[in-house]
């Protein structure tokens, strides 16, 4: 009896052939649901980006409440070899007014007072779709070596002597349709965040809902910064403000150019506070128009 129990006994179990079909169908679903859930994460990093840029159009229309005026590109400190950034002139208005308060304009940036200052992160000037070390090395600008060139124009290459480091951002104004380094001094912007101008809303004569005033940038075309530069290093000027000559996300621009991480163009903030996606198909002659205070 016990012997006819046991041989009656069933025993369960996979064959190989079911454990192959379970597994393949396991990673067919898997293949299935990433993309979706990567593009969902991607939507939530772009509908914060965009949130970030709205809040800092916010603040640029209560400063120029305050100042009658918008923030410049950068104001030099006494000695001329280093600027702070227009995004300063916003921190009160960002919730930031004890950070404001730490900010000694009349020092050089590079100055040693300045240390903890130049580690501050801010989450507000982060796209948080390109991801990036909180602070970057600013390296000394060398003198143009003939017959080398990039993207078609000359560039100057490093012998590795950082200048300062300086926390990234990846927000900046819009210089107009000129790149900021193209020459010492910079150029005269024909933008709306410029340096060499007291620039009120009611100068950009096409209208607010149709002027650009800040874009963003991605860390690996050239690292920007919210708080101020060496006008010693490479491409000084354009670590605060953007051009807008080509098109968004082009991969033949300059560093000076505007770009993101964001499928199909960058998000930008227009000068009546409202924040858009401008296609990186744009026609270049709508785009640099966008980009003038002035009608042509």
């Amino acid at each position: 009896m016990c012997t006819r129990y046991k041989s009656a006994k069933a025993i369960a179990a996979f064959t190989v052939l079911e454990l192959l079909v379970a597994v393949s169908s396991i990673g067919l679903l898997v293949a299935l649901l990433l993309p979706a859930v990567m593009s969902a994460r991607e939507s939530a990093r772009r509908l914060k980006c965009s949130s970030n840029l709205r809040e800092l159009g916010l603040a640029v229309q209560q400063f120029h409440d305050v100042s009658q005026r918008l923030p410049a590109a950068w104001s030099q400190t006494p000695d001329g070899k280093t600027g702070y950034g227009w995004a300063l002139d916003l921190l009160p208005h960002i919730d930031e007014s004890l950070l404001s308060t730490r900010v000694a304009r009349h020092i050089p940036i590079t100055a040693t007072q300045n240390d903890a200052l130049r580690h501050i992160d801010l989450p507000i000037m982060r796209c948080p779709s390109d991801i990036a070390a909180p602070t970057f090395a600013l390296f000394k600008e060398l003198p143009h070596s003939a017959g080398e060139k990039s993207n078609g124009k000359e560039k100057s290459y490093s012998d590795g002597e950082i200048l300062v480091r300086l926390p990234m951002a990846n927000y900046l104004g819009v210089f107009g349709t000129l790149e900021a380094d193209d020459t010492i001094p910079a150029p005269n912007g024909d933008g709306s965040i410029v340096f060499n101008r007291r620039v009120r809303l009611s100068d950009l004569e096409r209208g607010l809902s149709h002027t650009l005033l800040l874009g963003e940038r991605t860390a690996a075309m050239a690292p920007s910064t919210w708080l101020g530069v060496s006008f010693l290093g490479e491409d000084a000027a354009c670590r605060l403000v953007g051009s807008a000559i080509t098109a968004p996300n082009c991969n033949e621009c300059d560093e000076c150019e505007l770009a993101s991480r964001h499928v199909g163009g960058a998000n930008f903030t227009w000068a009546d506070g409202h924040v858009s996606l401008v296609a990186e198909h744009i026609d270049s002659i709508e785009y640099q128009r966008l980009a003038k205070r002035n009608v042509d």
